[in-house]
């Protein structure tokens, strides 16, 4: 049994079709094809059910994934460690960051410093709603990700720091009738509002939601997009409103740029929640078991801004 076996196998096991897996490893299919077979015949049982339609696991598949991947990520951890030995001159890092940050730095400057310190890391980037990233590290597809959930939605056999939170805010349209008002309650909005909504499984839909729940109120007409920064100038045109944090709207790392003295486009307002618990949280998880030396110098980093920010 080979490494190169196993990403084969891996490949089609993510993309369950061999054309792509192929795509993705640089190789050609029937390469690919009989690099499969090779394996199948070393496990001794077929991993792959084929139709002309679909490509699934066999069972031996399913029990042979997770192991693939905690192979393969061994091996990773190896080389970061001899990696380590060399001051960090080589190695990766697979970072998943969330879009809306509720941290008073700006994550750019955290990326910009990382690369500076370690030009020879690999340094991949990548966005995904905060649980799906928080399952990819668990997976070992991700090294480190930061991401939009309170501790307690953190999964378990994660190691995470919480790096700040910011609460929500209504962006509504200057014509809105709660555009005059400062604080409002989610159950102030009329009845059937349309409300523009974060992408489903992000830390920020599950925190809008909540805030809903607690408010007695119905979230209304769903208009689902997945950038923040479109949800904002959405309801600046009066689309309807949105939920997002005030992280999002201004301060460092703002996905509109503001600062406290700027206006949002067309006039529209930013209404305050009555609702204390109306919070977005931000923070970092890893394997806490053994973490690469890439991924303690990204902590190393955030702890040093966190440090900073204290002082």
């Amino acid at each position: 049994m080979e490494l190169r076996h196993l990403k084969y196998f891996l490949a089609v096991a993510e993309t369950r079709n061999f054309t792509r897996a192929a795509a993705r490893c640089y190789v050609a299919q029937s390469a690919l094809s009989q690099q499969i077979a090779r394996l199948e015949k070393d496990v001794g049982a077929p991993l792959f059910t084929r139709t002309s339609r679909s490509v699934r696991l066999t069972a031996a598949g399913e029990l042979l994934e997770p192991l693939a991947r905690r192979i393969l990520a061994d091996v990773d951890h190896a080389q970061d460690a001899l990696d380590a030995l060399a001051g960090l001159r080589r190695g990766r890092l697979r970072l998943g960051l969330v879009q809306t940050m509720a941290v008073p730095f700006d994550m750019v400057e955290v990326l910009a410093a990382y690369r500076a310190r370690h030009p020879g890391v690999d340094l991949r980037v990548s966005n995904a709603p905060s649980s799906r990233m928080a399952e990819a590290v668990l997976a070992g597809t991700l090294d480190v990700a930061v991401v939009g959930l309170a501790a307690p939605q953190v999964p378990d056999g994660l190691a995470h720091r919480t790096l700040g939170s910011a609460p929500l805010v209504v962006v509504v349209p200057r014509e809105h009738p709660l555009a005059d008002r400062d604080v409002i309650g989610l159950a102030d909005l009329p009845d059937g509002h349309p409300l523009i909504q974060f992408t489903r499984g992000t830390g920020l839909r599950r925190q809008v939601e909540a805030a809903f729940t607690r408010a007695g109120a119905e979230a209304g007409g769903h208009f689902e997009v997945g950038q923040v920064r479109d949800m904002i100038r959405l309801a600046a045109r009066g689309v309807g409103v949105t939920v997002v944090p005030r992280s999002a709207v201004e301060g460092p790392g703002s996905v509109m740029g503001l600062d406290s003295a700027d206006r949002l486009p067309r006039g529209a307002r930013m209404l305050r929640l009555t609702d204390p618990e109306a919070v977005h949280h931000v923070c970092v998880v890893h394997d806490g078991t053994r973490p690469a030396p890439a991924v303690e110098a990204f902590l190393e980093i955030l702890e040093g801004l966190d440090a900073h920010r204290s002082a």
